[in-house]
């Protein structure tokens, strides 16, 4: 529950609005070096618990297709949340792309072990009504360097301006064999971030190898964005000892004496049976 800064390597310089470019073209946006690796090693340590404790806790995964899962964590057992919330790339960009008021509403783990198939192409919520610029980012951090046969996010680029007149539940596409040509698999390293629009259609490819590819996710949203699916508890301890500032970047569902296994809701009927 460490409150101070772990981050022990400056991240490269970065432009803000020319990473909020790429992302408006291509639907997501590399951010090489971001982390140092001895960050990310412990990442990987924290992950190893929260992943134990989650598996063990009925409900506290939900299937993200054949041996591929997601579930939701406390921030505060992560050692480097602080250091992530209050990291230049996601301030920079969120401030630029979400407006001032913007909020951590997700911070969260997808899993695909030894064994994930392809998952059909997806995006991750259905186009909001009336909107005109991008109003939610995922800030992804891998926790392995990925190679091509550990089943690597693909994405199509520029395909968050796609119409979804004929697609299914509004995330799904009913044609979707052009995708495939089109994509582009993302192979980051250890100490790599990207950050990317859920509207932009994607996909987890079949994972080949021996070990699973573990991936961070931290969901930043606008202020009118509806949240429900997520779930961010912290104990009423940790709350009170996170600066003001930092706290109030939270988009907070409960503050409680002691924090107990969450029980997922954030799912996605489509990809409990893969591709």
């Amino acid at each position: 529950m460490s409150l101070s800064p772990t981050l022990t390597m400056p991240p490269p310089a970065l432009d803000p609005a020319a990473v909020a470019a790429v992302v408006e073209r291509d639907g997501i946006a590399g951010l090489p070096g971001a982390l140092d690796p001895a960050w990310v090693a412990r990442l990987r340590a924290d992950f190893d618990v929260v992943d134990a404790e989650a598996r063990a806790h009925p409900g506290g995964t939900v299937g993200r297709g054949p041996h591929r899962y997601y579930f939701c964590v406390h921030p505060e057992k992560l050692s480097g949340f602080l250091d992530l919330l209050t990291h230049p790339y996601v301030t920079g960009v969120c401030d630029l792309m979400l407006g001032p008021d913007w909020r951590i509403a997700e911070v969260g783990f997808d899993v695909p072990l030894p064994g994930a198939q392809d998952q059909p192409w997806h995006r991750d919520f259905r186009r909001p009504a009336g909107e005109t610029r991008l109003s939610s980012l995922a800030f992804n951090v891998t926790t392995v360097t990925v190679r091509p046969e550990m089943g690597p996010l693909q994405i199509v680029p520029g395909s968050h301006l796609d119409p979804d007149d004929d697609f299914e539940y509004g995330m799904f596409p009913r044609q979707s064999a052009d995708y495939a040509a089109r994509a582009v698999p993302k192979l980051p390293r250890v100490g790599d971030a990207s950050v990317r629009t859920g509207l932009a259609l994607h996909r987890g490819t079949a994972n080949r190898s021996g070990v699973s590819r573990p991936v961070l996710i931290l969901g930043a949203v606008a202020p009118q964005v509806d949240t429900e699916a997520h779930q961010l508890v912290l104990s009423r301890e940790y709350a009170a000892r996170l600066p003001v500032a930092v706290l109030d970047r939270l988009r907070v569902t409960d503050v409680v004496d002691e924090l107990r296994p969450l029980t997922q809701r954030h799912d996605i009927e489509g990809l409990r049976m893969g591709g």
